[in-house]
């Protein structure tokens, strides 16, 4: 009994483990192996960097799933190599799948949306959810007007953003779309892989962090 609640510990934390138990027989080793599925990348927004995102997605081996409320956008013609394709509204697609449970660990949410609110809408269904990884495209100003709308009109406290990757991408001076695309996938395999690269967003994480710690002391 002990050894299947350990092992539905092991299954719950998605990590291999081995597991070892001392018994009237000597100690029994048990090894427990996580087989997750293939990492899916969801792309929010079907604008001009999610085309070269999605291609480079599926050369990574990744599930792409494309994501816009505009037809004209979100269609096969655009993105001939995605899994899926959705054209449907984005605050009510994202609550759906995370009601369903399909906004797990193994789930890389990138916000390439065309407007602040569309960010807003998509970070309070997804924000709580336990994704591999969410990031976010914008200037530091975007950014910074999308979390302070977030914790002044709906009280979400600013530590929970440190979990977002916005600005977007690893720092590589990246300027035309297939550019982007490219340091946002690295950043994404950087995530993935526990890389040592440093991304765009640390620094202001790292300054929103010491700003917090010295108004609490």
């Amino acid at each position: 009994a002990q050894a299947l609640a350990d092992a539905d510990e092991v299954l719950r934390g998605r990590t291999h483990r081995t597991l070892t138990y001392d018994t009237a027989a000597g100690l029994v080793k048990l090894f427990v192996e996580v087989q997750h599925r293939p990492p899916e990348l969801v792309i929010v927004g079907a604008g001009h960097i999610a085309v070269p995102l999605a291609r480079l997605g599926k050369l990574c081996d990744f599930t792409v799933t494309v994501l816009d409320d505009r037809p004209q956008y979100a269609n096969r013609q655009r993105f001939p190599d995605a899994d899926a394709i959705l054209a449907t509204p984005l605050r009510e697609t994202m609550h759906d799948w995370a009601a369903e449970g399909r906004l797990d660990n193994d789930t890389y949410v990138v916000l390439v949306t065309r407007g602040h609110q569309y960010d807003i809408d998509c970070l309070l269904e997804i924000l709580d959810e336990p994704l591999a990884y969410i990031g976010m495209i914008g200037s530091q100003r975007r950014v910074r007007t999308v979390f302070d709308l977030l914790t002044v009109e709906q009280g979400i406290p600013p530590a929970k953003f440190d979990r977002v990757y916005a600005p977007i991408g690893i720092a590589i001076g990246a300027r035309t779309p297939a550019e982007i695309a490219v340091c946002i996938m690295a950043e994404i395999i950087n995530v993935l892989r526990g890389g040592p690269a440093r991304s765009i967003s640390d620094n202001r994480r790292e300054t929103e962090q010491q700003r917090r710690l010295k108004r609490e002391t």
